[in-house]
């Protein structure tokens, strides 16, 4: 009987004491809201107004969903997303249409893509002006005239110093705001995800297309404010057979006035359900090595990689992956950029990359190669083999051309070509690059009434081509890169790491700060790379991805100590970089300032600040607050440079804050929390 009362006495106290969730999870009301948008918006019959939008034979889309059959499926994915399909066909023309969502019970989030496909044995008629979104929100009716719309978001990469740079727009009433990239990579100059903020709460979005996409924000004269998003071009008629697709479109809804907080649940969904996990297993912080640069011409050969990776391990230093970049195949003459002929240069590898990669598999380092598939240079084997594959470029005055991955039978061997190399050299990181801009390739290659059609083809067939490559290879990375980080929408995410976030790696060092300021908000697995210099200079560029270049592996007699400590460093605190992320000063792109942000890892209590006093800034301190942490709890707090140890309890740490002083300048402080 005792027990029982005790258990009774139990329940009661946690009804009326339950335990404080510091960690960033969704509310009920947030989940209840993408719940009840759901039903709505994507599983609510044939009868409701879609989300999607298109015209069909100059009719709107609503015109021809009424005329069609309406059929529904649903299946658990697992045990937390629900796929819900609805099929819509026109028995006149033989479209069909499917529009798969995908609802998550862990997280607020509802995402969808919509499929066209003619299944009748004629052409369409012309279907135009195709958005995977195409909606409106509207501001709660209780703030009156009160609170307005606030658009967040960054610029994409495009190799400058503020490439990632945040900004923040009011969308006041008429106003009309539209983003897209340049030259058909997805965040070449733009990034295609928005924060959404309005009283009460928001909407972060995502747009999932590795190709020319666009948003826009119209902001009505009342309350409202339509969103529509989807491939810019589309004027087409599909052919018996043909299947085209709309942009993937994944919604957040958060609630509350707090965008950082609405930044981490996004950042937490990422982690969770779309950075890739080879193997099955979260990627962890990985360091990795490259020395092309120091080879004419970027033509690297096999001895000399081995004696290069060798120094890195004779020195101790523990690589997770040795990197060779482009330049291996036959590349003489013009140098790296003649891609197209994807066979090792004899000369140079006599024996195949085999001898590297074993080598390197004996010290347990994995290793990755470089590839650019899609870029096709004249004089090359593909060129001169297969030019039916090829968009030609001196439609458009090009030199180079474009492998058409929506034809099956180039991506088929593509696939293939691609798969034995990785299996027979031994490689264990795929790295693909794609240094040029598709549009005008695609855009010359449509006639008038199939316009968009090149792009959404070769769009399908790159995501196809990994999803292939991925299947045969399930515990292999792939390194996505396109000039830098130009191709990293949410669908390439998924099944690519943006190794190297830019291009841009020159000096000042403070712009790598800004990189990771902007872009951490929205990508949480990212890579760079820093000379071997300094702290400040170090610090600045710690990523989950990181790399620090010696000058001279090779030399004899050189002095490894300092290498090994700035190694050993972030190491040691690499797992914070996958944690919530709070910025704690404003971004700038001056040198007369500081910069600072927190990474949080509330689940294990403990974190990290890096803090960087730029080269001419005049305070030799700041005092910044801390995030995510327990008020009633007491911390210890390090500094990586200082082996003290002080202690705050959480109350201050949240109330107070604490200074943080760098005498020298530039310099980078770094100061380690944890929950004792």
């Amino acid at each position: 009987m005792r027990a029982r009362w005790l258990f009774v006495l139990l329940a009661f106290l946690a009804l009326c004491y339950p335990p404080r969730a510091f960690a960033v999870s969704p509310t009920s009301d947030e989940m209840t809201e993408a719940q009840r948008w759901t039903v709505v918006a994507l599983a609510g019959g044939p009868t409701v107004k879609p989300v999607f939008s298109f015209t069909y034979d100059g009719k709107p889309v609503g015109e021809l969903l009424a005329a069609c059959e309406f059929k529904q499926g649903e299946r658990k994915l697992d045990g937390q997303r629900t796929e819900r399909t609805g099929m819509w066909t026109d028995a006149k023309t033989g479209l069909a249409l499917r529009c798969v969502s995908v609802e998550y019970a862990d997280f607020p989030v509802v995402e969808w893509t919509v499929y066209l496909r003619n299944a009748g044995t004629a052409d369409t008629p012309l279907i135009e002006d195709i958005q995977a979104l195409d909606a409106r929100w509207e501001r709660p009716d209780s703030v009156g005239d009160n609170g307005e719309f606030v658009l967040r978001g960054i610029k994409g990469d495009y190799c400058v110093p503020d490439s990632y740079e945040p900004y923040e727009m009011t969308l006041g009433t008429n106003v009309t705001q539209r983003f897209a990239p340049e030259g058909g990579r997805p965040t070449n100059k733009a990034f295609p995800c928005y924060n959404l903020a309005m009283p009460g709460g928001g909407v972060i979005l995502a747009v999932g297309w590795p190709g020319q996409w666009a948003t826009s924000f119209t902001r009505d004269g009342e309350k409202g404010i339509h969103i529509v998003a989807g491939q810019e071009l589309t004027h087409l008629r599909l052919k018996p057979g043909e299947e085209i697709r709309t942009p993937l479109v994944a919604v957040l809804f958060w609630k509350g006035s707090d965008p950082v907080r609405a930044q981490n649940l996004w950042r937490r969904w990422m982690l969770a359900h779309n950075t890739p996990k080879p193997g099955g297993k979260p990627m962890p912080p990985i360091l990795i090595m490259c020395t092309t640069d120091f080879y004419p011409g970027l033509q690297s050969n096999a001895v000399d990689e081995i004696k290069y990776a060798e120094a890195y391990v004779n020195a101790g230093v523990k690589l997770d992956y040795w990197f060779i970049d482009a330049g291996w195949y036959p590349c003489d003459g013009p140098g790296w950029p003649k891609v197209g002929t994807w066979e090792l240069d004899s000369v140079r590898y006599p024996k195949g990359m085999k001898g590297v990669s074993d080598y390197l598999h004996s010290k347990g380092v994995g290793f990755s190669v470089w590839f650019e598939p899609e870029r096709v240079s004249p004089d090359t084997w593909l060129a001169k083999m297969h030019p039916e594959w090829l968009f030609n470029g001196t439609k458009i005055g090009e030199n180079t051309s474009l492998l058409n991955l929506g034809n099956t039978e180039a991506r088929q061997w593509i696939t293939n070509h691609i798969d034995r190399m990785l299996t027979e050299q031994g490689i264990d990181l795929y790295r693909q690059d794609f240094n040029m801009d598709p549009l005008a390739f695609w855009r010359s290659g449509d006639e008038a009434d199939r316009q968009g059609m090149s792009e959404n083809l070769h769009v399908q067939g790159y995501l196809a081509y990994w999803d292939e490559l991925l299947r045969r290879h399930p515990d292999m990375p792939i390194d996505s890169c396109a000039s830098g980080g130009r191709r990293n929408d949410l669908e390439t995410l998924r099944r690519g790491l943006p190794l190297l976030r830019s291009d841009y790696l020159a000096e000042p060092k403070y712009t790598q700060q800004c990189q990771t300021y902007g872009l951490a908000q929205w990508v949480p697995y990212f890579g760079s790379g820093a000379p071997d210099k300094d702290n400040y200079t170090v610090r600045s560029v710690w990523c989950p991805r990181f790399a620090i270049g010696r000058a001279a592996p090779r030399q004899e007699g050189l002095d490894w100590t300092d290498y090994l400590r700035m190694i050993k460093e972030w190491r040691s605190v690499s797992d914070y970089l996958l944690g919530d992320f709070y910025p704690m000063m404003p971004y700038s792109l001056e040198d007369t300032v500081w910069m600072a942000w927190q990474f949080d890892c509330p689940e294990r209590g403990e974190g990290m600040v890096q803090a960087f006093r730029r080269a001419s800034s005049t305070d030799e301190s700041i005092r910044v607050k801390l995030h995510g942490v327990e008020a009633g709890a007491l911390y210890t707090l390090t500094e990586l440079d200082d082996t003290s140890v002080t202690e705050m309890t959480g109350r201050e740490l949240i109330d107070q804050g604490i200074s943080i002083v760098l005498r020298d300048k530039p310099g980078a402080a770094v100061l380690i929390y944890r929950k004792k």
